[in-house]
Formats: structure tokens, sequence, C-alpha cells
């Protein structure tokens, strides 16, 4: 996939920078594991520091020392979720800050305009995220808006009149995504793939899964949606998720990923490693002298034993949530790369079989 700061090989893992940076880990480090692209959030960087701020330092590029490709996600789902207090109307989102209290009210076109003085390289509509289970009626609701956000926000990004500039896509490079939202039902998922792809938007994205629905439940809304989606366009699935996830979902096709999981586990003391998950905290590593995975290649498993790791979480030192951290990056982009080498080998279904063998011999 080209963008205006350079290309992205995938499928690929993008890791989370929610407020402009990804948790612990230096923009270097994320180079040095790999990283092509990162996400960031439009809602967290509009409240905190503020669009002004951002784009007085150039653009978000320059802000987080970021050369390469970002991806802004419109915070559609933090302000369903995080906001104090919300209303939703066809005109936009209503909603106090998490943080201070203070009410807002955006538009799709606002979200837009944010993400373009971010200068993002991948922007995401604002649209409307609904929670597992959902009945049938307010699904479908938040479709039909979701569908509506999509055309206006498109709208606000091509043309100039709109935006009083010149066209978004022409002045900064920048790529816009449709978003699928249906939650569960079949028929809301198809609607809204096929009225997305009416738009011709540069890539398209599943949203909504992974919000509490059973596992079966969504692998079949991922392979339903993946085959409607155009094969010439990014398909990427938002928020998911653990390896075993992410192995499945390419299969059916999906070609971008992102997730806190990595450095969310990282900062409670779990690790991912190519035979399963293990809590470093647990005693049975206070006399491990053995690497976190012997198979990995990273800066943490190259440097540091396990001992040493679970005598950092438990004597509370911030070294050890970044060794952790830093290693579940590294494992995620390790797994992305192999993916992608099998692929070109025709060989993913037995990759894909060897990994899991072996990865759910999980250690504890």
């Amino acid at each position: 996939m080209v963008t205006a700061h350079g290309e992205i090989q995938t499928p690929c893992f993008i890791p989370v920078g929610t407020q402009g940076t990804v948790k612990t880990i230096s923009p270097q480090e994320l180079k040095d594991c790999g990283a092509e692209i990162i996400l960031s959030n439009a809602y967290h960087l509009f409240l905190r520091p503020g669009k002004e701020v951002i784009k007085k330092a150039g653009g978000l590029h320059n802000f987080m020392s970021w050369e390469m490709p970002i991806l802004t996600d419109s915070g559609g789902y933090q302000i369903f979720s995080l906001a104090l207090l919300r209303k939703i109307s066809d005109k936009g989102v209503e909603f106090q800050s998490h943080i201070d209290g203070l009410k807002h009210f955006l538009t799709p076109e606002d979200v837009i305009r944010i993400q373009n003085d971010l200068g993002s390289d991948i922007m995401m509509p604002l649209d409307e995220c609904v929670h597992y289970p959902c009945a049938k009626d307010h699904a479908e609701v938040a479709m039909k808006r979701t569908l509506d956000w999509a055309k206006r926000s498109k709208s606000v990004a091509r043309c100039p009149c709109l935006t009083g500039r010149q066209a978004l896509p022409v002045a900064r490079g920048q790529l816009l995504f449709g978003i699928v939202q249906g939650a569960t039902y079949e028929d809301l998922r198809k609607e809204c793939a096929n009225r997305l792809i009416d738009m011709d938007f540069d890539g398209y994205a599943i949203g909504g899964v992974s919000v509490g629905e059973p596992k079966n439940l969504r692998y079949n809304m991922v392979n339903l949606v993946a085959d409607l989606l155009l094969k010439d366009k990014p398909r990427y699935l938002m928020g998911v998720g653990l390896p075993e996830d992410i192995i499945e979902a390419v299969e059916s096709g999906i070609d971008m990923f992102d997730c806190v999981v990595p450095t969310r586990y990282g900062r409670n003391g779990t690790a991912f490693t190519s035979a399963g998950k293990i809590t470093i905290r647990n005693s049975p590593y206070i006399e491990d002298f053995a690497p976190l995975d012997p198979a990995c290649s990273c800066y943490t498993c190259k440097n540091f034993i396990r001992a040493y790791l679970r005598h950092l979480f438990n004597v509370e030192e911030i070294l050890g949530l970044r060794l952790v951290s830093l290693h579940n990056i590294y494992f995620y982009l390790e797994l992305m790369r192999k993916i992608r080498e099998a692929i070109s080998q025709d060989r993913f279904l037995e990759f894909k079989k060897e990994f899991l063998s072996k990865y759910n011999n999980e250690s504890g």
C-alpha cells in the first residue's frame, strides 16, 4: 500500500500510539522492530494537546518525530465509550470530555478537518459503533448513520468548496477509508459494505468487532465482510487482536490490523512467545535464566533473562514493562513478516498450522 510517507507491506500490524506515542516505546525502537505505520487517535489529540498545537508544529509526523505513515482513527469509539455524557444525532456527536468535562460538538466534517490538520496518511471517518449484544433496530440506525457520515466525510475530503482549501487528497495525499458497521447482523453488514463500495473509498475497514461477541461469531462476520470487499483495496480489521485472531483474519483476506494488546499486556507483565503467552511476574520464573523467548531476536530476548525481567516487575521498575512491551511489539511485527513470507511462498496454511501448534502450548 502506497502512502504519502512511504509504502506499507501487507498484511501488516499497526502499533497503537493513541496519544501520539506508543506507550513506553520510542520511534527509533519501533523502526528497529520493523514498524512501517503507527496509529494515533484524533479524539484524544483533539482534546490534548489540541489540533492547533500539532498544526503549528508542522503536523503530527513532526510533532512526534515519526516520518513514516500514520493512520488516525476518528475517535468515534472513544467518544461513545469514554465521554462522560453524549448525545448522538444525524448531525454529529455532542459530548463531554472524559478529561475535564468540557462540552464539545463534532460533525463528520469536523473530524475530517481535524485529521487534515494532523496531516495523517490514512483518515478514518466518524462512525457509530454499537456494543454486543445490540438489538437489530438499534444496529440498523447506527449502520445507516455511519453510511450517511461516510458520504459526508468523503464529500468534505474531496471538495475544495467545503474545506475552503485545496482538495485534501491533492494537498496532502491523504487516504480515506470507509468503515463497515452492522453489529452481528449479516444483512446489515452486507448492505453497509455494498453501499460503501459504491462510494469508492481508498480502503475499507471492519468496525464494531471485538466488542464482547463470541469468537466464532466474530470470525463469521469478518469472513462475510472480507468476501464482499474489493480485493484490490486494503481491508482493515479494527481493534483486533490476539495472534490467533490475526492469523484467522489473514486467511479471510484481511490486510491491516491494530490493537493495544502488545503494549497493554506488556505493561502487565504478559509476554507473547512462540510457545504461547507467559506471565513473567509469576513464581516459576524466579530462577529461570533463559531468554523471554529463545526463538526471538528482539533486543529484550538477546540481552535479558526471565529471572531479571520478573525481578523488574516485582520491584516495580519501569524498565520491566518497557522491555516486555518492546518484545511484544517485535513479536507481532515479526509474526506479520513471517505471514507475508509464507503467503509469498504459497504456504500460508502450512505456516498457520505450524504456528498455532506451538503457540497453543502455553506455559503459563
